[in-house]
């Protein structure tokens, strides 16, 4: 089975969190390719989707956007890599914070 590392930044990257009114510091995240992460939201259900909303107002779906990552996201991609591409994720639903780039 393939693995998916985190990245690892030496600088932590800042994101907008819109509804918290403030940025969020990440240390670590996953680079998608577009097309994955347009898969992982529409198999999201309508509540998760919802609160992926919620952590990321007003971002757009675009190469190069950055998100804010959560626990359900975390699930989401987790179970799209091992049942779409039999690939696994490495740390990532261990509970610590994330982002996620589009690529």
């Amino acid at each position: 089975m393939d693995t998916i590392k985190m990245v690892v930044e030496q600088k932590p990257i800042n994101i907008l969190h819109h509804t918290y009114n403030r940025e969020c510091r990440y240390t670590r995240g996953l680079h998608i390719p577009i097309e994955d992460f347009q898969h992982i939201i529409n198999r999201m259900c309508p509540d998760t989707k919802t609160y992926f909303e919620f952590h990321n107002v007003a971002t757009k779906m675009e190469r190069g956007e950055y998100l804010n990552g959560y626990a359900g996201l975390a699930r989401n991609i987790v179970n799209y890599y091992k049942t779409e591409k039999g690939a696994e994720v490495a740390g990532l639903n261990d509970g610590r914070d994330f982002y996620v780039k589009i690529v």
